[in-house]
């Protein structure tokens, strides 16, 4: 029952990418677009992880047979 490490690493990639693009837009000088690309960033991992949640709430609620 160990978690995907697939996650793992599209979290770590989704997180370099935003980054990296929040790094490009700082220095140019739009502060505005870095901020809403790192809210839509985190907005995006966090459903991701929610469907890693939601998946472990599955499996142990098959578990203990609370259908």
């Amino acid at each position: 029952m160990g978690i995907d490490v697939d996650i793992i690493f599209k979290i770590a990639g989704v997180g370099l990418v935003v980054a990296f693009l929040h790094t490009i837009l700082d220095q140019v000088g739009k502060k505005e677009y870095a901020q809403w690309v790192t809210l839509f960033g985190f907005i995006y991992i966090l459903f991701m992880v929610a469907s890693v949640v939601e998946d472990l709430f599955q499996k142990i609620r098959s578990v203990f047979l609370f259908q």
